[in-house]
């Protein structure tokens, strides 16, 4: 089997994966879950770009033997699609993926989002705080308070720069979360869950039509699925669809 990368969200680190990989290895995956650029322990995140974010992972697999296969959460799931071009792993699964440049929001929670990070100034080089009322109540919603707590206490700042070129791309003219014309050149699973408001089912599956992915809704789920209640279920079908699509590929 080809080796998973497992890419983290905004505010986060690779710390994000540390109960969703152990399913994989498990069955007998390789994973790796790397922190993205300035997300490292003592690392600075201030001007840091997601084009910065989707080199350091086509940096990573062009280290390996062979194509991986790469799962992305969240904002992660865009920096997967903007490597898949360069990078043509196996298979590409997403969840709950921050949408590519084109695609509008769905709801009034992302435009709200978008507008409340379009006027925050400076408008490149600040770093976001992590805002944990709102994750505990949007991202978190449904983890058990043990676990949301400690997720909460691990998270850190995140580049303006980056989440305004997710959440503002049209005020972006070097389109820099743009993945192209056509489906992406590797099979690809979107995974959403039905009560998530970061990234809602509707926005979910533009992404999965302009990427030519796969579609898949869990009711009742939210956004941090890889370790709310039900995060298991998560890990299986992501596995299960895995090793089908790595299985015919080979």
């Amino acid at each position: 089997m080809p080796t998973a990368i497992m890419i983290h969200g905004a505010f986060c680190a690779g710390w994000a994966f540390e109960a969703f990989r152990e399913p994989f290895e498990a069955r007998g995956w390789t994973v790796l879950a790397p922190d993205l650029p300035g997300h490292e322990p003592g690392g600075g995140v201030a001007g840091l770009s997601m084009s910065d974010y989707a080199r350091s992972v086509v940096r990573l697999c062009e280290g390996l033997p062979e194509p991986p296969v790469l799962i992305g959460h969240s904002m992660g799931g865009l920096v997967c699609q903007l490597a898949a071009r360069r990078v043509k792993p196996a298979a590409l699964a997403l969840l709950a993926p921050s949408p590519p440049w084109g695609v509008t929001g769905s709801s009034i929670e992302e435009a709200i989002t978008a507008f409340g990070v379009s006027v925050a100034a400076p408008f490149w080089s600040s770093s976001v705080t992590p805002d944990r009322h709102l994750m505990r109540h949007h991202s978190l919603d449904r983890t058990p308070k043990t676990r949301r707590d400690a997720v909460l206490a691990r998270m850190r700042p995140e580049s303006g720069r980056a989440v305004r070129e997710v959440l503002n791309w049209w005020l972006d003219p070097f389109m820099t979360t743009s993945v192209g014309v056509g489906a992406l050149p590797c099979p690809t699973l979107a995974v959403v869950g039905g009560s998530d408001v970061v990234h809602p089912p509707a926005t979910v599956r533009q992404t999965s039509e302009r990427l030519g992915a796969r579609f898949h809704c869990l009711p009742g789920m939210s956004h941090w699925l890889i370790g709310e209640e039900g995060w298991e279920d998560v890990a299986s079908l992501v596995l299960d669809w895995l090793e089908a699509e790595t299985r015919v590929s080979a």
